[in-house]
Parts: C-alpha cells; sequence; structure tokens
C-alpha cells in the first residue's frame, strides 16, 4: 500500500503558521518567516493555501473536523490523488504531533487566522466580519474573533484598518505593548520592532499602554480622534500626539513612506520592507539621527544617494546590500 508524500513546502508553511501565532516578544519569528518567503515564489502560495485550510477548519464542529483530518491522514490512497490536499495532510500531521495548539481555540469558538505580506507588496484584505485592511509590504497580522470581542495582533509591518463597528464586539489591535480599541474608526498602525505609530484618519481611538506602571498597576490610556497621531516609544514608555492628514498617514498605499522625527533606525527599518536589497546601518550613533520626509518606495535608491548631503553618514552599495557608515570612522573620507 503506498504512503502518502507530504510536500515540504506545504508542510514548511503549515509549521511557519503555528510559529507566527506563538508569543515572540522580539519580533525574530516574523523576520525569519519573511527570509523564507523571500527564498522562494512557492513559499508565500503555500503559506496562503494553508491559511486558507486552517481558516475552513476552524468552522468546522468537532466531529466534522476530526473526520476531516482522519480522512487526509489515512495511508490509502497513492501519493498523485493526495497532492491537492497536500495542505491539509501537513495541518492534520501538526495537529496529530501535538504542536498544533491553535485548535483548542477553536473548540473555545475562538477563531483565529494569520495574513501576511511579502517584502515589497502590499496587500488588501477583507476580515470576517467586514472590516476593511491594507496589508503594508513585510507585515504580518493575526486576528482572533469570538462571539464576544474582536482582537488583531500585529506582529510588525503596518496595516490600515476601516472598521465594521460593532458596540458587542469590541475591535482592538494589539501591536507590542500598545493595544488600540476602536470606537468607529478608520485608522493606521505601523509597528517597529516595539516601537509603535497610530494615525487615526476617521472617527475616535484608545490607546493604552499595557505594560505596567512602576507601582505595578495599569498605565493611563489616550482617547484620540481624526488628524492625531500617536508615537510610542518604548526606551521611555512614553505616548506623543502630534498632527497627520489622512494622505500622509495612508501615503504608503501610494508608494510613499512619510516619517516625522523619527530615529534613521526606524526609517531604514521600514524601507527593508520595500527594499529587495537589505540596508543595513553599520554605526550604532547614526540609529538616533532624526530624519522628517517622504520616501518613495520606488525610488529608494535615488534617496540613499543623496542621503550624505543631509547626515554625516557614508552609503556603500553592493550586490546583495547597501551599508551606511558613520562618514569620520570611514577611511575613505
Amino acid at each position: 500500500m503506498a504512503k502518502n508524500k507530504q510536500d515540504p513546502i506545504v508542510y514548511a508553511a503549515a509549521d511557519w503558521w503555528v510559529r507566527l501565532r506563538a508569543p515572540d516578544d522580539e519580533g525574530q519569528t516574523v523576520e525569519q518567516w519573511l527570509a523564507w518567503t523571500s527564498e522562494d515564489a512557492r513559499h508565500l502560495e503555500a503559506f496562503e493555501r494553508v491559511n486558507d485550510l486552517a481558516s475552513r477548519l476552524g468552522s468546522l464542529d468537532t466531529v466534522s473536523r476530526q473526520g476531516l483530518i482522519n480522512a487526509f491522514t489515512r495511508q490509502a490512497a497513492p501519493p498523485r490523488r493526495w497532492l491537492p490536499m497536500a495542505a491539509a495532510a501537513a495541518l492534520a500531521a501538526v495537529v496529530l504531533s501535538g504542536a498544533f495548539f491553535g485548535w483548542s481555540r477553536f473548540a473555545s469558538g475562538i477563531s483565529s487566522q494569520v495574513y501576511a505580506s511579502a517584502v515589497a507588496q502590499n496587500r488588501d484584505i477583507t476580515l470576517p466580519d467586514g472590516t476593511q485592511v491594507a496589508l503594508g509590504a513585510a507585515s504580518t497580522l493575526t486576528t482572533h474573533f469570538s462571539h464576544g470581542q474582536r482582537r488583531v495582533e500585529l506582529s510588525g509591518g503596518e496595516a490600515f484598518f476601516q472598521v465594521i463597528h460593532d458596540n458587542s464586539r469590541p475591535f482592538v489591535v494589539a501591536a507590542g505593548d500598545v493595544s488600540i480599541h476602536d470606537i468607529g474608526t478608520a485608522f493606521d498602525v505601523r509597528r517597529t520592532g516595539q516601537r509603535v505609530t497610530i494615525a487615526v484618519t476617521q472617527g475616535r481611538v484608545q490607546i493604552a499602554d499595557t505594560t505596567l506602571a512602576p507601582g505595578g498597576g495599569q498605565r493611563g490610556t489616550l482617547e484620540v480622534s481624526a488628524g492625531q497621531l500617536v508615537s510610542y516609544d518604548p526606551n521611555t514608555s512614553r505616548m506623543t500626539i502630534g498632527g497627520i492628514s489622512s494622505d500622509q498617514a495612508t501615503a504608503w498605499r501610494n508608494d510613499r513612506l512619510e516619517f516625522i522625527d523619527e530615529p534613521l533606525s526606524v526609517v531604514i527599518a521600514n524601507l527593508n520592507r520595500y527594499s529587495t536589497r537589505p540596508l543595513h546601518i553599520a554605526d550604532a550613533d547614526l540609529n538616533k539621527l532624526s530624519y522628517t520626509g517622504t520616501i518613495r518606495t520606488d525610488a529608494i535608491d535615488s534617496w540613499l544617494g543623496a542621503l550624505p548631503q543631509v547626515f554625516p553618514l557614508r552609503v556603500s552599495t553592493g550586490s546583495n546590500q547597501v551599508i551606511l557608515s558613520d562618514a569620520e570612522h570611514s577611511p575613505h573620507r
């Protein structure tokens, strides 16, 4: 009797699906996943197939789901008849191995799904509740929907939300140490490591710092409205409020990244979500340089060429990466 041979790419995609749902405060899993997707176009395609299958399985009752898993893990069929079901077989194998802890969530009435985008590729998504999400390049979003709450986790990158408001099911976005509670809203969230910016374009949101205060209690919350920008600095656990237009808040959807008084390290990290050639800051003292301006994602090389006229740094361009170094430390200056 022939044995079921699983597609190794689909099996790896199922494994990444699990890992992206586990807590990862440092964001290393997302970075590793992005590297995996960039290796081969088939990787992201397989991941999306696994993601779709997980969503369909999550909607089944316990008996139907177990029957589907049993059918896909049975080894009675020739390999060629199993090829269309490779994603299901891979997921079922993970379930049976005990690593796929997420299925317990489904049994308790929580439906979860992972959405992700590749480097230099934005993506439009409609969530099960009708909420529209524009997902920026190299970004990962995980939804946890139940009867009483809609919770979304932004592991890294950027997303613009146009929320379908429902008083009985609050919509909350978690981004690092910050949570954003919808109050009938359209807003943008960008997460760079633990640094978070929130730009409100319509309605209002309530923003909370979820870290504990020195005395052990909860920190305060802010309520901000359309036209306001909130920046959270993890080094000081402070939130600052400024102004921003709707065009600026969503400029990235039109190939423009807008930065307002942000560290150069944050700028470079976000450019790396759109650059096929990684950018790297070699000298730590450059990280704290503050930058304000617009960068076109389709003209990153031009921006890099002009950067030494703005900052005391040197740009070294290679075939595989671009290095920014302190001009004063450069032996060629």
